[in-house]
């Protein structure tokens, strides 16, 4: 028998919480300079097509790393704690483009996923950063709803969509720090054995 030891996604962790980290920072971008042409629509020099487009695809990026190292950290937790709740691949992912189902099932699944990944998941501290997490980000897309439809050349609204993003995407980035730092835990004593090939 091969034994083999499965390693927590550290690298794509990082690459996960740096697109994150660039995106927010270039939507702070793209709401201002879609301030500003709201504001002056006639002046050329203040056109946000191309900020956005750049906006866009940084959000589009960082979104495709998150749910990859998502999946690959629900894998590692069901490894970890076989009979866990933890939700199924297709679930996973699939969660977060459902209309209704992914303002509050994202939450949940991402709980299972720590849960499972170590026994020393703290319970009060992990359920709290993820609770901060997720009502950051709701918050953030209820505020950006709001400010569009009402006054999308509010300063006061945008600053605050903003910081509302800024935080969601640092607590992602904690919470993506913390369940792979349990799962690595985890992992570097855990061995995972193959069976052999049938000959």
């Amino acid at each position: 028998m091969a034994s083999t030891a499965r390693k927590a996604p550290g690298t794509l962790a990082r690459c996960a919480q740096t697109a994150i980290g660039v995106a927010a920072v270039a939507d702070v971008f793209r709401a201002t300079a879609l301030r500003n042409h709201r504001l002056h629509p006639f002046d050329p020099s203040l056109e946000s097509g191309d900020v956005s487009r750049v906006s866009a695809n940084l959000m589009i990026l960082a979104i495709v790393l998150f749910l990859v190292w998502l999946a690959a950290a629900r894998n590692n937790a069901q490894l970890l704690s076989p009979r866990s709740p933890v939700p199924t691949r297709g679930w996973t992912i699939g969660t977060w483009f459902v209309p209704v189902v992914n303002l509050f099932a994202p939450r949940r699944l991402v709980l299972d996923i720590g849960r499972a990944s170590s026994p020393s998941w703290e319970e009060k501290r992990g359920t709290t950063l993820v609770n901060l997490w997720w009502a950051a980000w709701i918050t953030h897309a209820l505020v950006a709803t709001g400010a569009a439809l009402v006054a999308p050349k509010s300063l006061a609204l945008l600053v605050v969509t903003e910081a509302l993003m800024i935080a969601a995407a640092v607590l992602l980035g904690l919470v993506i720090e913390r369940i792979t730092a349990l799962q690595s835990a985890a992992l570097g004593t855990t061995v995972v054995v193959e069976p052999l090939a049938r000959t």
